[in-house]
């Protein structure tokens, strides 16, 4: 009897390069892996070597106009004229508090009353020249945000306020806030805030309410439908300015007052405050001018976030040989440097997502998926290379051989988006969750009518 012991295979494998021209370079690898056994042991005659080709992708830009989803954390206030492009974008929003279960006025507040209410919007950062001022309009809300609908970026805050009201309180604003000392702004605990105050007697009649009816802030749900001012939220619209936009990553409702402090034993100030998170919606409303001349530029594709334009490539996969088997297959996406030079422009997208058009017409985001690596990417910007490359959508070309095979490809099967996104991790380093970049950014790709983007594929084929 003929014994077999465990038999180490080696897998042939082959470099490419390109220089005047194209040559492979062999290399070899081994492991303990036994899957290969039985083609090891076929003649070397039943293989072709493996080839490398280079298909041309046609791209264009893709108008999404001012809609996508706006699921973000964060809301954008002010308004930027892009030197680069020579576009500008407009944003405000609108937005909420919550209340939390635990909340409640100090039982002594001094002849109950309150001295002052104001809104903090906290900004986190901001895009464009921090001396540009603002004018804002503040207005309240009259309809409710349903915090489990879907918002996007064209929302048109009309429908949630009655125009045919005065706002509630008008501000002017820099970022840099020259409304303070230089010690304090300088100071490494100053945070960079938007301060507007607001009618102390409608601030009066929400502590009055609390007195007689404290179930009224009993949760998030009761203080949005009490009635009373202010607790369905603001709409935050910028009516004059341009250089600067506000990322404002918190918002709080403070109502001040003094009260008697029964363990310190003295007469303080006190505030209660009704701040903004994910719990309730932070709706921001986005609006592009120019657009159209980077559309109709046949010389180059654009990305532009966060509403605005993605880019198109369609796939020649009726090209590809699909008798061979595809081992890897590269798209590499150029971007061209900066034309004019500027201290106050948009950032590169740093994160991009490669997505067939039928899945993002269908709801990709809506339904929080993330990039499988099959049908849909995820790459960073490579700042050395200056491009986004995707090293191997091998799996994307099969599954679409398969669709044409079977007979359920669509229209669109070829088509994919390249979409700039916001990508949050665990503490392994997975994507947990993929949205719409929302960081404002924007750059110019080789390709459009007059160019080509590059699809490199190894394959292989057999006899």
């Amino acid at each position: 009897m003929i014994s077999f012991s465990r038999i180490r295979t080696c897998t042939v494998r082959f470099a490419l390069s390109i220089g005047s021209l194209l040559m492979l370079s062999v290399f070899s690898s081994c492991d303990d892996n036994t899957g290969t056994l039985g083609v090891d042991m076929m003649p070397q005659s039943d293989f072709l070597t493996r080839s490398y080709d280079v298909y041309d992708v046609k791209t264009k830009s893709y108008a999404v106009g001012d809609s996508v989803l706006a699921r973000s954390s964060v809301s954008y206030l002010g308004r930027f004229s892009d030197p680069e492009t020579g576009t500008m974008i407009n944003c405000d929003f609108l937005g909420q508090f919550l209340c939390p279960e635990s909340f409640k006025f100090p039982d002594s507040i001094q002849y109950n009353k309150i001295t002052s209410g104001e809104i903090r919007l906290n900004v986190s950062d901001f895009v464009g020249d921090s001396l540009t001022s603002f004018g804002l309009e503040v207005y309240e809300l009259d309809s409710v945000l349903d915090p489990t609908l879907d918002y996007y970026t064209n929302i048109n805050p009309e429908d949630y306020y009655d125009t045919s009201k005065e706002p509630v309180t008008t501000k002017w604003f820099t970022l840099s806030d020259r409304t303070i000392d230089d010690s304090e702004r300088n100071s490494t605990s100053y945070k960079r805030t938007i301060r507007i105050s607001l009618p102390t007697d409608s601030v009066q009649k929400i502590y009055d309410a609390y007195r007689e009816h404290p179930e009224l802030f009993a949760n998030t749900e009761a203080w949005m439908h009490s009635g009373l001012p202010y607790s369905k939220g603001f709409y935050y619209k910028i009516v004059s300015g341009d250089g600067a936009i506000a990322y404002i990553d918190v918002a709080v409702f403070n109502m001040r007052f003094n009260y008697y402090d029964t363990e310190e034993e003295t007469d303080t100030t006190g505030v209660c405050q009704l701040p903004s998170n994910e719990e309730v919606v932070q709706a921001t409303r986005f609006s592009n001018e120019g657009l159209n001349t980077l559309l109709e530029d046949e010389n180059a594709t654009y990305l532009k976030s966060p509403a605005g334009i993605f880019t198109l490539a369609e796939l020649p996969t009726d090209d590809i040989v699909f008798a061979d088997t595809i081992n890897s297959a590269k798209l590499t996406f150029v971007r061209y440097n900066d034309e004019k030079q500027s201290l106050l422009k948009l950032g590169i997208p740093q994160n991009v997502l490669l997505v067939r058009l039928d899945d993002y017409l269908q709801g990709f985001f809506e339904k929080y998926k993330l990039a499988d690596d099959v049908t849909s990417y995820l790459t960073t910007f490579n700042s050395s290379t200056n491009s986004y490359v995707f090293s191997n959508i091998a799996k994307l070309i099969s599954t679409i051989r398969k669709e044409k095979m079977d007979g359920t490809a669509t229209e669109n099967v070829n088509k994919v988006l390249l979409i700039p996104v916001e990508v949050n991790e665990d503490s392994s380093g997975d994507a947990v969750k993929i949205s719409h970049d929302f960081s404002l950014a924007s750059t110019k790709l080789v390709g459009g009518a007059n160019d080509t983007v590059k699809l490199e594929v190894i394959h292989t084929s057999y006899k």
